[in-house]
């Protein structure tokens, strides 16, 4: 976190958080609320590069499972439109990722794939889906506990049936985890995360 921002913070401890003004998408782009002057709202994207790279190194979680960018003194909570961190392949030989905010991974913790096919990771940064661009890489990475590469039929009956995943694994070559099969509407609960945050109350 940005020493300006902790300066702020024990400057105006108790501001209020701001909630429903700050979102992130599937792609980990971050958008914004924009009230128009009708009354309606809408959100845009954020595309100021040193906006997004603010919003980035004081992106942070609460106990509660909340994720929230700290704007100075006041913490603004983020929507999810799936899960809080969006992962890339940073390395491809072996596997290495890194979060939408550009922070490397060193620890890979648990592999997930829910009815999509979408690829679920759980890092020292938390949770989050592989990009949609780094994702046939990342199916790649399937094997069975052997090493060798999963048939295109057991891949789709994963996908398509949700079939038992025991015996495959997510190899990055340096590491082999278990996958596990997850339902989309299940992985905030079952990852430990808030995809809404309210005020309490």
């Amino acid at each position: 976190m940005d020493d300006i921002v902790i300066r702020a913070m024990a400057k105006w401890p108790n501001l209020p958080a701001v909630y429903g003004w700050l979102a992130l998408d599937r792609r980990g782009q971050w958008s914004i609320k924009n009230d128009s002057p009708g009354g309606s709202a809408r959100f845009d994207p954020v595309v100021n590069t040193k906006l997004i790279e603010f919003i980035g190194r004081n992106y942070a979680r609460d106990e509660a499972g909340c994720w929230y960018f700290q704007n100075g003194p006041q913490r603004v909570y983020v929507g999810l439109d799936y899960t809080p961190l969006v992962y890339r392949i940073a390395r491809a030989h072996p596997l290495a990722f890194e979060t939408h905010t550009g922070v490397a991974c060193a620890s890979l913790q648990a592999a997930y794939m829910d009815e999509d096919g979408n690829l679920l990771l759980v890092t020292e940064h938390g949770p989050g889906m592989l990009i949609d661009r780094d994702l046939p890489r990342g199916l790649e990475a399937l094997s069975y506990a052997d090493g060798h590469a999963l048939e295109e039929e057991r891949l789709l009956a994963l996908i398509e049936e949700g079939s038992d995943a025991a015996g495959v694994y997510f190899n990055t070559g340096a590491l082999s985890l278990p996958l596990t099969l997850i339902r989309s509407e299940e992985a905030p609960q079952r990852l430990g995360y808030v995809r809404e945050p309210r005020p309490a109350g």
